[in-house]
């Protein structure tokens, strides 16, 4: 039997919840259906299977039929009596759930799926340098798809180097398959060459686990991974599958149902009419209302479009949230927290109604909790009921999937004519007045590039359609606030782990999903340096990636920091080689040529514009090397722990404080 360890945390509820220049990757193209379930409706599986499910429209428990659809039937290359390897049942199962591509870096443990992959005729393995850089570009491609990403890796080492990604994933609510490679059954406990009980290792981090003890679970295990990962909160989920299991014959039951009982009388139900007529009733009597959305809009965005529509009321996204509602909307407040827009901290601090929808109060957005809208009512829509009331507690909470209670406050909104009711004018008028007075702007340092202009530069060149990738500091906070996104899954970031080196990889992930699409790793040099070996995949693989790096030789966010409020001492933030700070160190450029991958360095702010151009221009991957300076700082900005009257709008390192 498989032994299976649930990974929930304690403060999260069991549902956390082809272009020329380069190689074409297969996609999936079939969907998953759950009449009555507010379960997102994402193409997964392309193999029919039936599950019960207590996930009804009804207020009570009851049993449904959750089936999926296919294109086509799936066509074994075995006979349905054939015994054939465990690791051979494990890469069809991953082909049953319409898996076409998979990050997986080789080791001892994991030798037999790897040699069960060259036989498979869907999957296309992308090799990644590091394991780490393997979950990550899972990572950008589930965020940029909607679509879980699969990453496979060996025990020990080699499972331990996903652990940061899966971190990541389980706090941006990523949904994700990580299989391990574990030793055989008979050493597992013997501190074996390579041996870590990475179940154990990853129970916090993981949405749920197994360690497989028997070839028979393989299918069902699969199934369930693939379910819960998707369903109710996304999330990792990470599979450890000992050596002989994947060595042992078997004939697989591919009709074994899954067995998620508890879990599935745990997903939201639908919202009935008059919790959703309550948040309503509470618009009708607001003047100030103001829209907080998050990731938990993603997958919701024309529903909440449509919302916006209906009732006129302002929207601000967190970092989550970019692209939910276009940022050129004419309700867009662009982001708020801690580096977000005044305009946008102000609404919310003035608004006497908060409709946060999908997100979970985060420390960057709220700042100090209790100032934080002090003078609003809070309603909450969450589909994770351990984030209702958990950092801040709302006037009206409902726990429901984002788009199912979207759906049904449209319905209402446009069947009770509820639209000629509502006059938000005045608020929106003063908030435009806010806009006028506290713009986002920035420095200029003579002929150097500001590192927002440079962005500025790129959303023009790309016309904001570009996905766009970062690493984390400064660079990402000023990719957030001057790439103006469109869309959802646009803007692939760390957001509630941070992780430095996500940018490049996750830059991966998004190309092989999205093959046609522009994608841009706007990266700094520290997180850039963190997984600089990927240029190699990116080169064997020809991805069309363009990484525009934002090189100012410090870790720049730190250097801020310093700035602000350690009187500028330097505690080794400078990445520069201190024997030659009029060079610059290290040659990025160096780097890209290793690999074979075109790149060019700009210094003046009159060449960065045909740079940038000739960086699109060029077909395949490039590197820009924009060389900035680090006096430069993140603004707008309230500090850590304060509330809007502490906002600071002025000033860079070449200040004293």
């Amino acid at each position: 039997m498989a032994a299976a360890a649930t990974t929930t945390t304690p403060s999260r509820s069991p549902f956390h919840s082809p272009s020329p220049s380069h190689s074409t990757f297969p996609k999936r193209n079939t969907t998953l259906t759950f009449p009555l379930s507010p379960i997102y409706n994402k193409p997964i599986h392309s193999r029919p299977f039936t599950i019960p499910t207590s996930c009804s429209a009804a207020p009570t428990t009851t049993t449904t039929t959750t089936t999926t659809t296919s294109t086509e039937p799936y066509i074994s290359r075995f006979s349905p009596t054939e015994p054939r390897k465990g690791s051979d049942i494990l890469v069809e199962a991953l082909e049953r759930q319409g898996v076409t591509n998979v990050f997986a870096y080789p080791g001892g443990a994991s030798m037999e799926i790897h040699q069960a992959l060259t036989r498979s005729k869907t999957i296309r393995n992308i090799l990644p340098r590091h394991e780490q850089g393997g979950v990550f570009a899972a990572e950008g491609y589930a965020r940029s798809s909607g679509i879980p990403g699969v990453c496979i890796a060996t025990s020990g080492p080699g499972a331990t180097n996903l652990v940061s990604g899966l971190a990541d994933a389980l706090m941006d609510s990523i949904p994700l398959i990580a299989i391990t490679g574990q030793v055989p059954r008979r050493m597992i406990g013997t501190d074996a060459f390579q041996e870590t009980p990475i179940v154990e290792v990853t129970r916090s981090i993981t949405k749920h686990n197994y360690l497989i003890l028997d070839v028979e679970d393989i299918p069902r295990v699969v199934k369930e991974a693939f379910f819960i990962a998707n369903s109710g909160r996304p999330g990792p989920v990470l599979i450890d599958v000992p050596k002989d299991v994947q060595q042992q014959l078997a004939v697989p039951n591919w009709a074994e149902p899954i067995k998620l009982t508890g879990y599935l009388s745990r997903l939201p139900k639908i919202p009935n009419e008059v919790q959703l007529e309550q948040v309503l009733r509470l618009l009708l009597e607001s003047k100030k209302p103001v829209l907080y959305v998050g990731g938990g809009c993603l997958n919701s965005s024309e529903e909440l479009n449509r919302f916006v529509e209906l009732t006129g009321v302002p929207v601000a996204s967190t970092l989550m949230g970019l692209g939910s509602y276009p940022i050129g909307g004419e309700h867009s407040l662009s982001m708020l927290g801690m580096h977000g827009t005044v305009y946008a901290n102000y609404a919310v601090d003035n608004s006497d109604l908060l409709l946060a929808f999908g997100v979970r109060f985060d420390d960057r957005v709220t700042g100090k909790l209790e100032a934080f809208a002090s003078r609003a009512k809070i309603v909450h829509i969450d589909i994770d009921s351990a984030e209702i009331g958990k950092n801040k507690i709302p006037h009206l909470s409902i726990c429901a999937d984002m788009k199912v209670a979207l759906e049904g406050l449209n319905r209402i909104l446009e069947s009770k004519g509820i639209k000629g009711k509502l006059d938000f004018e005045s608020w929106r008028n003063e908030l435009n007045a806010q806009k006028l007075k506290f713009p986002l702007g920035f420095k200029t340092f003579e002929d150097a590039i500001s590192p927002q202009y440079a962005i500025k530069v790129l959303d023009e060149l790309t016309n904001g359609e570009a996905i766009v990738s970062t690493g984390v500091g400064q660079h990402q906070m000023w990719a957030a606030q001057f790439y103006k996104y469109k869309r959802p899954r646009q803007w692939l970031t760390s957001a509630g782990l941070g992780a430095m080196g996500f940018g490049l990889p996750a830059a991966i992930g998004a190309a092989v999903a999205n093959p046609d699409a522009i994608v841009v790793d706007i990266d700094g040099d520290g997180s850039f340096m963190m997984n600089v070996q990927e240029l190699a995949t990116i080169r064997v693989e020809n991805l069309p990636i363009k990484i525009l790096l934002l090189n100012n030789q410090h870790l720049g966010m730190v250097v801020q920091w310093e700035d602000r409020f350690y009187k500028a001492n330097r505690a080794h933030t400078y990445l520069g080689d201190p024997s030659r700070e009029d060079e610059i160190f290290p040659n990025m450029l160096g780097f890209a040529d290793a690999c074979g991958i075109p790149a060019a360095r700009v210094t003046k702010k009159e060449e960065l514009r045909d740079a940038i151009q000739k960086m699109l221009d060029t077909p395949g991957p490039y590197l820009l090397d924009v060389i900035v300076p680090h006096q430069e700082h993140v603004l707008p900005m309230i500090p850590s722990n304060g509330s809007f009257k502490d906002v600071i709008t002025e000033g860079d390192g070449r200040t004293s404080y």
